[in-house]
């Protein structure tokens, strides 16, 4: 995977981002900056944060807190739950989100999309008759017809099998390489998140606890021998009373 462009200016800049739901702090001043071209996993237990995080950035939710330096029209936001229809074909999906996101031409955008996501030959298919790893590229592509700096993915993976996930991640790093789109994706999959991430964010109740390289993770932990990432994972967020 190519490194991402370090020497450009932040595809994605986020301040001190907080979100309370009364006395409950869903997020607490998380910070950090996005290259372009770069992949970012978010990681944590459950209720970390993860989503509400994504959802901050796609502009689903508004934060109590803080800034984000992305326009609205640069952010493709893929929910965890798809929002295409099983009844209509790869191309009438395509085709009706590209009228809904407004784009300036819409048969040329599901051609690009189709093309793209190398579903050419299904266009024509109703949806419901794909398979898991094919439906979760429509859903994908639907974030993309904006042609958005960022995308942002909900547990992209969560379920796929090995290879469907294999063939997502391999068309996912090349939108980041090749085209340049900054990939903001959650994960419970650390392993997933060890392999195809530039770089993690690690969250536990809404804070931030490390930002950095999955290489830098496990040296965090002391274990500078460590194999198994997911153990060095646990016994990081153990070492931080999570």
């Amino acid at each position: 995977m190519a490194a991402p462009r370090t020497d450009a200016l932040p595809a994605l800049r986020v301040e001190a981002l907080s979100k309370s739901y009364g006395d409950r702090r869903a997020l607490q001043d998380v910070s950090f900056i996005a290259a372009p071209g770069e992949l970012i996993a978010i990681i944590g237990p459950n209720g970390a944060g993860k989503t509400t995080l994504l959802q901050i950035l796609g502009g689903a939710l508004v934060a109590t807190s803080g800034t984000v330096s992305l326009d609205r029209d640069d952010v493709g936001w893929v929910p965890q739950q798809p929002a295409v229809y099983s009844k209509l074909s790869v191309r009438e999906n395509l085709w009706l989100f590209a009228r809904l996101e407004k784009v300036g031409d819409v048969e040329a955008t599901v051609n690009r999309m189709l093309d793209q996501t190398g579903l050419g030959d299904r266009a024509g298919d109703p949806l419901g008759e794909l398979s898991g790893g094919n439906r979760q590229r429509v859903n994908v592509a639907v974030g993309l017809l904006g042609d958005p700096a960022v995308l942002l993915l909900d547990e992209p993976s969560s379920s796929l099998d090995p290879r469907q996930r294999a063939r997502l991640w391999d068309f996912i790093a090349t939108l980041a390489r090749e085209q340049g789109t900054t990939v903001v994706y959650s994960t419970h999959n650390v392993a997933e998140a060890e392999r195809y991430a530039d770089r993690l964010l690690v969250l536990a109740d809404g804070e931030l606890l490390f930002t950095g390289t999955p290489a830098e993770l496990e040296r965090a932990t002391g274990e500078h021998d460590a194999t198994d990432f997911e153990g060095a994972f646990v016994r990081f967020l153990r070492s931080r009373g999570h």
